[in-house]
């Protein structure tokens, strides 16, 4: 097996295009699967809306998680970050290679904002460790999303060996840069556009992004590759812009 991975990470933002004008689940697939990733990870996908359901046609029946994984990523995990009357959404994560344990985790800092973190061991064929994925949404606030990290470093460092390899990704809402560069630097890690392009990606507004909210971020691997994916066109698919990053597994 190959120690080359190609990853995505994207704010599908329920399913919506930019100023929720339509309903653009079926191109979010088809912009996916083009992008040929390994591993994929998705923030507020509303895995059931009883309301939209019925508003927007075809929704999937099955949920928003499934229609995105459909055959290209035969494992999946979601977790809940936010419940309510007519449904929920949370972070997800899609894998061509087996997903063995699982475990999403409540960082909300404020009862206003409902955030989590889900974290997935993912088995990769003819590795000699697994793989630790994390997939973040982080809160609108500077101190929740200082409490939110120092939550997702802690857990880190409890449940993640420190020679495992490790990718943290997903919508950090950090557009001041600051609360990320600490996280990074108390764990040893990389964030892929900054070490390739001296600054984390600007991918929000999708159309034309100014703010620097999405990271990748990554230890245990070289960073071969990384785009973000924008443009005009991006007003019909989603708010945010997708990210993706080519990287290479440093073995000992």
């Amino acid at each position: 097996m190959s120690n080359i991975l190609r990853i995505a990470t994207f704010n599908v933002h329920k399913g919506l295009s930019t100023f929720n004008a339509r309903f653009s689940l079926h191109d979010q697939r088809e912009l996916l699967r083009k992008l040929h990733a390994d591993i994929v990870f998705l923030q507020e996908v509303q895995d059931e809306h009883a309301k939209h359901s019925k508003r927007f046609s075809p929704f999937p029946l099955n949920g928003q998680l499934e229609f995105l994984a459909d055959a290209v990523w035969p494992n999946y995990s979601y977790g809940k970050n936010s419940v309510y009357p007519a449904g929920h959404h949370g972070n997800a994560v899609l894998s061509k290679f087996p997903i063995i344990n699982t475990e999403n985790r409540d960082i909300s800092a404020h009862s206003v904002e409902q955030r989590g973190m889900l974290h997935c061991e993912i088995s990769i064929p003819g590795w000699d460790q697994t793989l630790h994925c994390i997939c973040v949404h982080l809160g609108l606030f500077a101190r929740w999303r200082t409490k939110q990290l120092q939550e997702v470093k802690r857990f880190i460092e409890d449940h993640v060996p420190a020679d495992s390899p490790l990718i943290i990704a997903g919508d950090f809402n950090d557009w001041s840069l600051n609360a990320g560069r600490s996280f990074a630097e108390s764990l040893h890690l990389r964030e892929v556009f900054e070490h390739s392009h001296g600054k984390p990606a600007q991918s929000f507004p999708s159309w034309l992004p100014i703010l620097r909210l999405d990271r990748i971020y990554t230890r245990g691997f070289s960073i071969r590759h990384v785009e973000v994916h924008t443009g005009p066109t991006w007003l019909k698919v989603s708010d945010h812009a997708v990210l993706t990053a080519t990287l290479a597994h440093q073995t000992a």
